[in-house]
């Protein structure tokens, strides 16, 4: 009876099992592996694949664009360039700052002081700024943008004066050009236009000059008529002081009547 068990359940038959596992003392290293066989490792070294690897004199100083020959372009910096193109043609003062190493607070902190006076802090890239200014007026400027920079945008040229006191508390904000009213100007010239006085005070200064020039030319035409008068009066007062000096002994040598 035990045998047709054993016979027809072989799997309850007791057998020593044929795969045995050993489990090692140590630790395996996976950062530092230890070295194959000798033979293992010609094998290895035989079978390993060869890619062909460019020249790096060729491809290391070019842009993706080069390599591939394909001309990436992106609608959004469409749109960006035509917000930046917006701003320049509907602002009467735009400034360009070179920015040194500033934190992101500090800047927002500038933005929110020249966004209370009506001006607005803008940063674009280089290529979306070539594309706005592309085939406009505005393409001299493109020289000052070889570094990290950002623009100030304000519809009233009068608010240049604002403008560099408010950035002189913030020395990583350099001044390096800007436009008043479609003329670019350097960083000099932006300093000259904001001692300026106004255009009210210029006007003023302006009809004084003009009443002053109108004044002096009627002074010149009445002067030679005010020396002639002048003189006559004084020869005029010489010869009555003279009659009066011959009539006055006259009236002295007449005897007084008793």
């Amino acid at each position: 009876m035990s045998k047709l068990i054993q016979h027809s359940l072989p799997v309850t038959s007791a057998r020593s099992p044929l795969l045995q596992f050993l489990r090692f003392r140590g630790k395996i290293n996976i950062q530092r592996p230890k070295e194959p066989h000798y033979e293992r490792a010609r094998v290895i070294a035989v079978t390993q694949p060869k890619y062909p690897q460019p020249v790096k004199s060729l491809t290391c100083f070019q842009t993706r664009a080069e390599r591939t020959k394909v001309q990436l372009e992106n609608p959004y910096n469409d749109i960006i360039a035509r917000e930046v193109r917006n701003w320049l043609n509907h602002s009467q003062l735009v400034a360009i700052f070179h920015l040194n190493s500033i934190t992101a607070d500090e800047i927002y902190q500038v933005r929110v002081q020249l966004f209370k006076q009506n001006m607005h802090l803008k940063s674009y890239g280089r290529k979306i700024i070539g594309q706005a200014v592309a085939g406009t007026a505005y393409e001299a400027i493109m020289p000052l943008f070889h570094s990290n920079h950002c623009i100030v945008f304000s519809p009233d040229q009068q608010r240049l004066s604002t403008l560099l006191r408010l950035t002189r508390k913030v020395p990583q904000m350099v001044l390096i050009g800007g436009i008043v009213e479609q003329t670019l100007l350097s960083r000099n010239e932006l300093i000259a236009y904001a001692q300026m006085p106004s255009l009210q005070v210029a006007q003023a200064q302006l009809v004084q000059t003009l009443n002053q020039a109108a004044g002096q030319v009627v002074q010149h035409l009445q002067a030679h008529q005010g020396n002639l008068v002048r003189v006559l009066d004084v020869h005029a007062q010489q010869s009555q002081a003279e009659e009066t000096a011959t009539e006055t002994p006259k009236d002295a040598s007449t005897p007084t009547e008793s």
